[in-house]
């Protein structure tokens, strides 16, 4: 390691990045609606008076009422280019507070280990992304373009943070970005995309008695369902198993007899709706993919005029992948080496993030963070402390190796 890589490791401060992630997970922002004090503000408050404190330039935006976007900016000052860490305020819900051995919001520390809901999703890695910023500041390492910080709320909801900072035009100039998410530190150059569709079968309501008096809607989605089973099939024949993200899939969700009123066991409900959460990989288009089920409805309505089914695209995040070869991949892999002494473990993310939408706005991403990707959302959420402080040092290095 050389001499200018370990003038700036030394400003990594251990201490700062364990109290930092502490602090976050016990200011609470689990968004509910109706929830008293459950959104985002509280957090992005105290992160802008942290921010501020450390000398970062820093904007509160809010996105709508009581759930803000906070952006700090480290400029240089010489021109360059733009490296963005992102790292949202939200979390899930704690759940059923039995099935915890640590208080969620206590930021507990036992055995290595910070607990807490966030500790891993994704409140350590914000704070890791921070400590890293003041790492660089604290160290005057000269860089060239800035860093921005960008601090979203609502990921694990429709992503309405990411979605105004794009529309403000902040990621205009982004040249890459790194993704704070929990991946056991290894590098995600992928991540499967998620479209959710509603579809509904409509009929005709009778008695269970005499039901070809009737329409019934469920064994028409029945054959929907079958008919979606033998496409992702299909898919998966077509594409084959992708090496960091898997198969692709096709999964119903939730299935629900009537839509509106009571269900009866005597009665042929009048509506049918199941709701499909659709996983894609790299080959797959979402527009194709839409078509293929479309067709599919068209050719059970022409085998049985009585059918009848709509089709509602909830929500479309395309897939993601960054090159091996892109700049802000090699610098990432390099801090990696310089961190470890070890090649980089590439990998792919399993489901969406707000980098979606920063690939959408032409943002080069890679995804890392601390945290064992199959913790977050678990009742005991935790983050191991020295994979945290690793986590800084690489957030640090990559930030100086892709601005030097």
């Amino acid at each position: 390691m050389t001499t200018a890589i370990e003038s700036i490791l030394q400003y990594v401060d251990e201490k700062e990045v364990v109290e930092l992630t502490r602090s976050l997970i016990r200011i609470k922002s689990v968004y509910r609606p109706n929830l008293e004090d459950g959104n985002e503000e509280k957090v992005a408050r105290f992160i802008v008076d942290y921010l501020k404190d450390i000398g970062l330039e820093v904007y509160y935006e809010e996105v709508v009422p009581g759930r803000p976007n906070v952006i700090a900016i480290y400029d240089s000052g010489i021109p360059g280019k733009t490296l963005l860490f992102e790292g949202h305020t939200d979390v899930v819900t704690e759940g059923d507070l039995d099935s915890w051995t640590y208080a969620p919001f206590g930021g507990e520390i036992s055995n290595g280990k910070i607990y807490g809901r966030g500790s891993c999703d994704t409140k350590g890695n914000l704070a890791a992304a921070i400590s890293a910023v003041h790492s660089m500041k604290k160290s005057g390492a000269a860089f060239k373009g800035r860093i921005i910080l960008c601090i979203p709320c609502d990921e694990e909801g429709m992503m309405i943070g990411i979605k105004h900072f794009i529309k403000n035009g902040w990621a205009n100039d982004v040249d890459g970005a790194i993704i704070c998410e929990p991946e056991e530190n290894q590098l995600c150059i992928t991540q499967k995309g998620a479209m959710r569709i509603a579809l509904k079968t409509y009929g005709k309501m009778a008695h269970g008695a005499m039901p070809l008096t009737g329409i019934n809607p469920v064994t028409r989605m029945a054959k929907l369902i079958v008919e979606l089973d033998k496409l992702e099939q299909t898919e998966k024949e077509r594409l084959g198993e992708h090496p960091y993200l898997g198969w692709p899939s096709i999964t119903p969700t939730i299935l629900q007899a009537p839509v509106k009123g009571e269900p009866q066991i005597n009665v042929v409900p009048a509506q049918c709706m199941t709701t499909l959460d659709i996983r894609t990989v790299p080959g797959q288009e979402h527009e194709q993919l839409r078509s293929k089920i479309e067709d599919i409805i068209e050719q059970l309505s022409e085998e049985d005029h009585d059918f009848k089914a709509t089709l509602e695209l909830i929500e479309d995040r395309p897939w993601t992948e960054t090159p091996k070869d892109h700049d802000v991949v090699q610098a990432m892999a390099q801090a990696y080496t310089q961190v470890t002494g070890k090649d980089p473990v590439y990998n792919g993310v399993p489901g969406a993030t707000d980098g979606t939408f920063l690939h959408l706005a032409g943002v080069p991403i890679v995804t890392t963070g601390a945290g064992d990707r199959h913790i977050p959302h678990h009742a005991d959420e935790y983050v191991d402390i020295k994979e945290l402080v690793e986590t800084v040092k690489l957030y640090t290095l990559s930030a100086h190796n892709f601005l030097k």
